[in-house]
C-alpha cells in the first residue's frame, strides 16, 4: 500500500492504527491485521492467523527479527521485517 506523503502516511495511521509497545516501554502506532489462514496439508486443513502490522518505516528501523511486541496485552515476536519503499513497512508476527 503506497501512501502519498508522511502527512498521508500518519493521518492514515492515525484513522486506523493502534498502540504498539516495545520490550523497551516505548511505543509507535501502527495498524493491526490478524487474517484467518487455512492451509492444506495432506487432505486436511489445519487453521491458522497470520498476525501483521503495518506501520512507518521510521517508526521500526531499530526492530529486529525476535523482538517482543505487545498489541492490546497481548505479546507479540517479530518473526519478519518487510520495507515497502515508500516509507511504511510491514511486520510480521507470531503468538
Amino acid at each position: 500500500m503506497s501512501v502519498e506523503t508522511a502527512a498521508d502516511r500518519t493521518a492514515m495511521l492515525a484513522d486506523y492504527g493502534s498502540t504498539v509497545t516495545k520490550a523497551d516501554a516505548s511505543t509507535f502506532v501502527a495498524i493491526f491485521d490478524n487474517d484467518f489462514l487455512a492451509v492444506d496439508v495432506d487432505e486436511s486443513e489445519v487453521e491458522s492467523s497470520e498476525p501483521t502490522l503495518l506501520a512507518r518505516t521510521a517508526d521500526v528501523s531499530s526492530l529486529a527479527h525476535g523482538d517482543t511486541l505487545t498489541i492490546s496485552a497481548v505479546s507479540y515476536t517479530v518473526r519478519g521485517i518487510q520495507p515497502d519503499g515508500t516509507g511504511m513497512t510491514q511486520i510480521m508476527l507470531s503468538v
